[in-house]
């Protein structure tokens, strides 16, 4: 199976890569090779490699910034994966895409399931639902990945600001009134591995590859807020030392973008169609710090 993979220096893309191998040939692609913030460019490249299946994991991911680029933010985002979707299409191909708990406005009461209404309330997370929409219009098969709270010991995210803070700061101000649930990079792409695998059944037809095309929900179990999350980071780091994590509202630290202040994603339709369950937030935070040793 030939694997086309892009965005292969991301959190997501470069754990892809990792455990993708055991499936077929990989062709990872970083901005250099694909950059999806110039979409006529993309087509060449898919049609001289006529993959079986390509995975995108290529994204626009400043939050905050995408409110003050919102153009490039929807080029990379939306428009650049339908791109891709139609390329896939002329030769046969079928697609992974992710996207983002961020589709959502926040105001359910529990787990949002994949076909619950989206509201975003933000740039990004306007142009990753555009994402969405072009993938599933372009008619391939497909399917599309929504995770939460990413984070990995590699870029820029949550786990690492953390550990950094803490070596320089008594105090750390962190929000605990917006839930949701941390989800370790590794663990999605294991879990797009699984399915893969799952769906190869000794063959190699697109056909085959995704028997079930439409949107998936793949993150942690459990539920916790960033106030938590921190808390438990220092923790399991050993770092927590003479810092003070100190409790805050959303409202008392503003940023450019309004986040959902719950955005939990409900996994059961992952475990009932691919038999796949992902593990606890808590344990896979435990695996990823374990890793670094």
């Amino acid at each position: 199976m030939k694997i086309l993979l892009t965005g292969k220096n991301g959190q997501v893309g470069w754990e892809l890569n990792r455990s993708l191998s055991r499936l077929g040939t990989i062709f990872a692609m970083g901005r250099n090779d694909m950059d999806l913030s110039k979409p006529e460019t993309l087509g060449p490249v898919i049609q001289d490699i006529r993959p079986d299946i390509i995975i995108n994991a290529a994204a626009y991911t400043a939050v905050d910034k995408a409110e003050s680029e919102p153009e490039l933010a929807m080029i990379v985002n939306g428009v650049a994966p339908g791109v891709i979707a139609e390329e896939a299409k002329k030769i046969g191909a079928g697609m992974i895409h992710y996207s983002t708990d961020y589709v959502f406005d926040g105001k359910a009461k529990s787990p949002y399931k994949e076909e619950d209404a989206t509201c975003p309330l933000s740039i990004y997370g306007k142009s990753k639902l555009a994402g969405e929409q072009a993938v599933a219009q372009a008619g391939i098969p497909h399917i599309i990945v929504r995770t939460s709270w990413i984070y990995s010991l590699r870029g820029s995210n949550f786990l690492n600001t953390m550990r950094k803070l803490v070596q320089t700061r008594k105090q750390i101000r962190v929000v605990d009134d917006q839930i949701g649930a941390p989800t370790w990079a590794r663990a999605i792409a294991e879990g797009t591995t699984r399915i893969l695998e799952q769906n190869l059944k000794g063959s190699t037809t697109t056909s085959k590859l995704i028997t079930h095309s439409g949107i998936f929900h793949m993150s942690c179990l459990g539920e916790t807020n960033w106030f938590v999350f921190a808390n438990k980071i220092l923790e399991l780091s050993r770092l927590q030392k003479d810092t003070e994590v100190i409790p805050i509202p959303t409202i008392d630290y503003p940023t450019p973008t309004d986040r959902p202040k719950y955005s939990l994603l409900s996994n059961k339709k992952l475990k009932q169609v691919f038999h796949h369950e992902m593990p606890q937030w808590q344990d896979a935070l435990q695996e990823c710090l374990k890793s670094a040793q």
